[in-house]
This record gives structure tokens, C-alpha cells and sequence, in this order.
């Protein structure tokens, strides 16, 4: 038998990184189960849960059924829901593509981007729910909140990906292009916007599909109304689970038809 006389090939890199990132895991692995170890159950036999929890999923899913409310309302707070996305899409997008070309590597100051990433980070660390109830203080519970809060995540959120777009640019053409002298409009409406649009819009209809499923559960978490509400409605206070089923339902066919529209809509852009 033949034998490495170089011994052991290394296949894997290894580092303070990696390292770190293996006791992380070992430790929220750890932590889990001891989480589930010592879950308080009150008491509830795990067989007859589990029964109970599959035939509420039978009567959800298999037996839906509209009884509190007529097809005209559902339809009417579907469209609540909808344009609290299509608003907060909007307005996010229109200042994140501002603040995108003034963090951008490739294109904007140094110390300008430092500080803008910054400030984006913080917004984007906040949690949606955090922002619409923030907002709900002065606002009052409603769509309002629900449009500024889902702003400003949509906001933070869209910058970071439109200027990772931005950075991706070649920059050899920004770098001829700022040699003859061009300024920072000509190099926006000439290197960037041709280039990177495809991938904008993308980003923007991907905002645009979370943010109609986060407009259903403001709804629910934080009384932002529209649909949502009328799910929360139905599963915590009539316990309808039937009419939980059918509103569930109207969600998930109104997400299909708007990534058909999203996919079309991408598709046509050049």
C-alpha cells in the first residue's frame, strides 16, 4: 500500500472567523434544546395537542367559509392592504434611490457613504412592527401608521440593495466616463441608471411583495387594518377558523397574482 509522503491535504480554510461562527452555532444549538428541555407545557399532553392542532388545520384549510363579513368587504380591505404596500414601496423607494447614489463605493465620497450607511443600519436594525407602533403614537392605530412605519423599513432596506447594485457597476466605464469630464448626473443617467435598472426593479418588486405581507400582519399585530385585521379578527376573537381559512385564502391568491405581475413586469424591462 502506497502511502502520501505529503501527508494530510488541507481542504478547508480555517479562522478566527470560521472559529467564532462554529461556537455560535454549538451555543444556540445548546441553548435550544435546553429551551425545549425546560418549556413550561401547563401541562398539556403532547398527543392530544398535536390531535388538536392538525384538525384546526383540517377546518382552516379544508373547510373555508366567508359567514361574518360579505365578498364586497373582503375585497375592499384586500385593497386597504394593497395600497399601504404600493404606498410604502413607493415612498421608500423614491428616498432610498436618493441616499443609494450617496453611499455607493463606486461613486460617492467616502466619508459621505460612511455616515449615510450608518444611519441606514439603525433604521434597518428596527423592527417593522417597532417602527408602525412608534408611529401609532401620533398617527393614531390605522393605515397612516401602517404606510410611515413600512416607509421606513422599505426605506433602509432599498438602500442597501440598490447601492450593492450601484457597486456592481463596472467601473471602468464610471471611471472613462469622470476622465472626460462628465459630473455626477451625466455619470448617474449614463453608467448607472442603464445598467443597474433591471436589477432596481427587481429589488423594488421584492420590497413591494414583503411589504404587502407585512401590511397584512401590521394589520393583525398592531391594528393597522386591512385584511389583516380581519384575520386576527376571526382567529382571536370569533376563533372563526373557517372564515380564517377563507381570508387566508383571498392572501395567498392575491401573493401569486402579484409575482405574476412582478415576474411580467421584470421581464419587460430591458
Amino acid at each position: 500500500m502506497e502511502k502520501n509522503i505529503f501527508g494530510k491535504i488541507k481542504t478547508e480554510a480555517h479562522s478566527k472567523a470560521s472559529t467564532y461562527l462554529k461556537i455560535l452555532v454549538v451555543f444556540l444549538a445548546v441553548l435550544t434544546v435546553y429551551q425545549m428541555v425546560t418549556m413550561d407545557t401547563g401541562n398539556k399532553d403532547f398527543f392530544t395537542a398535536t390531535s388538536d392542532t392538525l384538525r384546526n388545520i383540517n377546518t382552516v384549510f379544508l373547510s373555508p367559509m366567508l359567514r361574518r363579513d360579505t365578498l364586497g368587504g373582503i375585497i375592499n380591505v384586500l385593497m386597504v392592504t394593497l395600497c399601504i404596500a404600493v404606498l410604502s414601496t413607493i415612498f421608500g423607494a423614491i428616498f432610498a434611490l436618493i441616499c443609494a447614489l450617496l453611499c455607493a463605493d463606486n461613486l460617492a465620497n467616502k466619508k459621505v457613504a460612511a455616515v449615510v450607511k450608518a444611519i441606514v443600519a439603525v433604521v434597518r436594525a428596527i423592527p417593522t412592527v417597532l417602527w408602525v407602533l412608534i408611529f401609532a403614537v401620533s398617527a393614531g392605530l390605522g393605515a397612516t401608521a401602517a404606510v410611515v412605519g413600512l416607509t421606513f423599513h422599505s426605506f433602509a432596506y432599498l438602500v442597501k440593495a440598490y447601492s450593492e447594485a450601484i457597486e456592481e457597476d463596472d467601473k471602468g466605464k464610471i471611471e472613462a466616463l469622470r476622465a472626460s469630464g462628465a459630473g455626477f448626473m451625466a455619470l448617474v443617467t449614463q453608467a448607472i441608471f442603464p445598467s443597474c435598472i433591471r436589477m432596481l426593479v427587481a429589488w423594488t418588486f421584492m420590497r413591494f411583495e414583503i411589504n404587502f405581507t407585512n401590511a397584512v400582519a401590521m394589520g393583525a399585530a398592531a391594528g393597522a387594518g386591512g385584511i389583516g385585521y380581519n384575520l386576527y379578527m376571526a382567529g382571536n376573537m370569533y376563533f372563526d377558523l373557517r372564515e380564517m381559512g377563507f381570508l387566508t385564502y383571498v392572501v395567498l391568491i392575491m401573493v401569486i397574482i402579484l409575482e405574476q405581475i412582478s415576474t411580467r413586469f421584470k421581464e419587460s424591462v430591458k
